[in-house]
């Protein structure tokens, strides 16, 4: 974190306590070499600074088209939503994506 420009950190750092606040239980980790949350043994959601945005991965395809209304102004292709530092994600959106997230992932585990 220490390499990106602040305003890309605080943004980022915003986002990644509002993943906290909703899955106070997720570790924090690294995949494909970003920041991520992982619950238990799954990974939550992971995020990241590039160029000219940030990006937030919900990692589910589906969580993004049950919340495709909402999520459009961010989505942009496989399962990335990006946002800009002057206008980022709402808190109360990325809480429900991450909830979606953790109800996901305790499914899976219950299939196993």
């Amino acid at each position: 974190m220490a390499a990106i420009p602040p305003d890309y950190r605080a943004a980022l750092e915003k986002l990644r306590a509002t993943i906290k606040s909703a899955a106070p239980e997720a570790r924090e980790t690294f995949s494909y070499q970003m920041p991520a949350f992982r619950d238990n043994d799954l990974l939550l959601v992971s995020y990241a600074a590039f160029k000219d945005h940030c990006s937030f991965f919900p990692m589910s395809k589906k969580v993004i088209r049950d919340n495709e209304k909402e999520l459009a102004p961010y989505a942009t292709g496989k399962g990335t939503l990006q946002f800009h530092v002057d206008e980022p994600i709402p808190a109360n959106l990325v809480k429900v994506i991450v909830k979606a997230r953790l109800a996901e992932n305790a499914e899976r585990r219950r299939r196993r």
